[in-house]
């Protein structure tokens, strides 16, 4: 279900706890499109089951958790999608691996000994360069209620199944409004683009080291989407503490956080140690007398 209104109670599925959200002072962009769920609340809580079940350490609670069958929750996230067309001018240095020989002196039984060594040296030139590129649909997320490394890591979207936004598609699952303004979103968007176009230059320059002494970009046709991406999420208190998994609903890709058992990886410790005083023994019983 949709949030409306003004201020609405509930659980947050990304924190275990009661929050209250507040959708209704402040006005925000309508999404443009969404991307419907492909991925049923009991695939992807078979999906978190795998996952959790393959981490080493995970306490036993954990484990029991996963196995009681607990409710995801399914929430269309806001995201912003941006494109444009960037011309970069750049200067760096190109820089050309070569070898040199040298003598240099050792000592070997006492004595000094004279021996060739060869050493990698690199030689540096003056570059200077223009680079294009077209990107689509550079995704950033528009929500604070996720945290960034878990909400940014999931990547594997297929756009191309975006539908016109209708809110018969909400039906049986949370919407979160967007709060991360556009123009932060932009900023964030051309950051990334940047990163690409750092490594379009250096390809540019080419040699074995690159380095890049100024970079201006200028960015023309920029658009943007703002769009809904279906997740399940769960939440695990464990010690006082919080632990986050989310499943994509589009492509069941998984992200999480998980805590780890204190008591399982001091009795795998004290196993290695005593594994290894048993080989020591075996090789030299003396040691032990």
């Amino acid at each position: 279900m949709a949030f409306q209104g003004a201020n609405h109670a509930r659980d947050c599925a990304f924190c275990d706890t009661p929050v209250v959200v507040d959708t209704g002072s402040q006005r925000r962009l309508k999404p443009q499109a969404l991307l419907p769920f492909a991925l049923t609340q009991t695939q992807a809580r078979d999906s978190l089951k795998r996952w959790l079940g393959s981490l080493w350490f995970a306490p036993n609670p954990l484990l029991q958790y996963t196995r009681a069958g607990r409710e995801m929750t399914g929430i269309y996230l806001p995201f912003w999608t941006f494109d444009a067309a960037t011309r970069s001018h750049y200067t760096g240095q190109r820089g050309d691996h070569y070898t040199e020989t040298r003598a240099v002196t050792v000592s070997v039984n006492g004595g000094h000994e004279s021996r060739e060594q060869t050493v990698q040296k690199t030689r540096w030139s003056l570059a200077a360069g223009q680079v294009e590129r077209r990107f689509n649909d550079v995704i950033v997320l528009g929500s604070t209620s996720l945290p960034p490394h878990l909400g940014e890591a999931l990547t594997d979207w297929d756009l191309t199944k975006l539908k016109p936004y209708s809110p018969d598609y909400l039906a049986g699952f949370q919407a979160e409004g967007h709060t991360v303004p556009l123009a932060t979103a932009n900023q964030t968007a051309h950051q990334i683009m940047t990163r690409q176009i750092e490594t379009d230059v250096r390809r540019d320059i080419g040699g074995d080291a690159q380095r890049i002494t100024r970079l201006d970009t200028e960015y023309t046709q920029e658009s943007f989407k703002h769009i809904l991406l279906p997740v399940w999420v769960a939440a695990y208190n464990y010690r006082g503490k919080t632990y986050r998994f989310v499943v994509n609903g589009d492509s069941g890709e998984l992200r999480g956080e998980r805590p780890y058992s204190r008591w399982k990886i001091g009795f795998t410790l004290l196993a290695l140690a005593a594994l290894g005083l048993g080989a020591l023994y075996l090789n030299d019983p003396a040691l032990f007398n």
